[in-house]
Formats: structure tokens, sequence, C-alpha cells
């Protein structure tokens, strides 16, 4: 069995390699990157990996098995057809095929189901990060009482802009001038991620919208975003306000929430104890908490949902998919 990994020296590429290590994959493993990258030298698995410049040709030449994308949408958009072609699956970290109608687009503790049923010679979307964690926990609730509406407001860590956004908080730190944001990151809060449309709303929320509905399969969810840029290394947080259709119980809602795949609840108020990212970082469960039922309204829930988007919004959830294919294979 053959393995790649397109984009494999950047942030979300180190972390794959570090996932995959962490869960002893058994197989035949291929480092691509730029032509500058080629036979740059990577510790990976145990072993030491040459980078090989990626092309048309290198990619067919080896015919990888599965091929994990985390080099951006114009290099999925070349590259994942052609490891469909030969019949190999393509997982994809960008945004560039979510919202493809023939495109799965998955979380494997939501809609496993989709990856069981997918054929050879086929392109598995990975979620947005901020996605990722809200629909975590939300699926599981939705299962027992009907999502009507949802209000996401994200804390979206620099990580999220890659190691140039972490970078640029450490500028900040360090007093000197902004690079990567529109605006100094340090002390300071920026509440736009990526461009805005021509209703308001920017693209990151946008996608949160749309990959929402897909996910859960329901195209006329009501659903609003706001999207917030803080001065914070890694974890995003996202805060949900969730309206049901049915009236809530909120012991069975920890219930539900502690009985869900991939969920840590935490939610002591008393002891103050919820999710923060000093919690979710280097985890790969989704931390939940600080619930409760909305004073004015019996079908409306509040809640804290906290992840390390490096890992469980990306890495993780790709190597998930990942694992499942695996064992299809064998």
């Amino acid at each position: 069995m053959k393995i790649a990994i397109i984009g494999a020296a950047g942030m979300v590429g180190n972390k794959i390699l570090q996932v995959i290590d962490e869960q002893n994959i058994d197989a035949q493993f291929f480092l691509f990157g730029e032509q500058s990258q080629e036979n740059t030298i990577v510790f990976f698995n145990g072993e030491n990996y040459k980078m090989i410049a990626l092309s048309h040709k290198s990619l067919l030449d080896i015919k990888p098995d599965f091929v994990l994308f985390v080099a951006g949408g114009t290099v999925s958009a070349e590259y994942a057809p052609v490891v469909a072609s030969y019949g190999g699956i393509a997982i994809d970290n960008s945004s560039h095929f979510r919202m493809h109608n023939n495109i799965p687009l998955v979380i494997p503790e939501v809609n496993p189901e989709l990856i069981k049923n997918i054929k050879d010679g086929a392109i598995i979307a990975n979620p947005n990060c901020s996605t990722i964690q809200s629909v975590v926990a939300l699926a599981p609730l939705h299962d027992r009482y009907i999502l009507k509406r949802i209000i996401y407001t994200t804390y979206q860590a620099t990580s999220g802009a890659g190691l140039n956004g972490v970078l640029d908080l450490e500028r900040g730190i360090r007093g000197e001038k902004h690079q990567t944001f529109q605006y100094q990151i340090f002390d300071n809060i920026i509440p736009q991620i990526d461009e805005f449309q021509s209703n308001g709303t920017t693209r990151e929320e946008q996608k949160m919208i749309d990959e929402t509905r897909k996910i859960l399969g329901m195209p006329n969810l009501h659903i609003s975003a706001t999207c917030v840029r803080v001065p914070i290394k890694n974890s995003h947080s996202v805060s949900i306000v969730a309206e049901f259709e049915n009236k809530i119980d909120i012991t069975e809602v920890r219930t539900i929430l502690e009985s869900a795949p991939g969920i840590n609840v935490m939610d002591k108020p008393a002891a103050r104890e919820y999710p923060m990212p000093i919690h979710a970082n280097e985890q790969d469960e989704v931390f939940v908490g600080r619930l409760r039922v909305d004073e004015s309204a019996s079908n409306i829930l509040s809640m804290l949902v906290v992840a390390d988007n490096v890992r469980k919004g990306a890495a993780t959830n790709a190597v998930q998919i990942l694992k499942i294919l695996t064992k299809r294979h064998k």
C-alpha cells in the first residue's frame, strides 16, 4: 500500500506526519513538495525521507493508493483529479472540492458511511476546521432534537492562517510590524477572516454555513456566522447558539455529548471547569462546555466548542479518513 502526502513540509503537512506516526499506519510513504524542496530530508516514521518534487510525471510514476493534499486549493485542483484518474483516492484539505455535489465532505464521527461506500478513483474533501469541531458537537444533538437554526461566533487562532499567522503574533509580541494580517493581531482581535462577499459575509463565514448544511444534509438550515481572529497561537473556539425543533433537556444533552465519539465534555461551572484552547492543544478530541438552555426559549441551547484546529481541524480528520480507507484496502 502506497500513501503520499502532498505539502508535507507545511504546518498541516508536518502535523499529518506526526499523527500518522502516532497511529502506526503500515504503508510505503512518499512525501511531495515544491520543486525547491526536492531531495530535502524529512525524518518521519523512524526513517529519513527525501522530498519529491511534485509533477504529473512524479505522481504517475508512483501512483499512490491514497494521497493526502495539504498544499492549497490550486495544487488540489490540478492534481487530485490525476489521483482519481488512475484509481487512487485523494483526501483534500483545501476548500476547492468541498461544495462539489459529487464530492463527499467527511467528518468520521458524523458521516463515516460516506467513506465506507466510496469507490476507488475518488476525491474526499476535509471540511473547514471550525466546521469540523462545531458539527462534531451538533450532529448527535441534531439526531435527538432536530436543528432549526444555528448562530456561530468563532474565536480563531493565528495558526489558522498557517505558520505566517503565528509569526505575525510573535512579531507583535516583539513590538515589530505585522506582515500577514491586515492589522496587528497582538493585543487585538480582527473580525474578518478571508475576503468579504457582496452580502457582507466573509468567505470563512460562508464556508461554515455551506459546509454545515452539506454535512448534515440540511440545505435550507438557517445559519449565521461571525468569524474572528484572536491573538493566540493555536486551537479555535466556537460559541454556538442552536435552536431545535424540540424542547431541550440539559441533563440529556450532557449524556448525549458524553456518549458521542470524539467529544470531551468539560461542563462544571461551579468548579470553573470549561473548555479552553490550553485544553485542546495537541489533542484530537473536541472539547464542549458552557452548556445552558436559553432563558427565553426551552428549545435553544448555548455551548462553547474548542478544538486544536491544526490537529482535529485538519490533520487528524484527514488521517481518520485515511485509516478507514486503509482498513478496507487490506
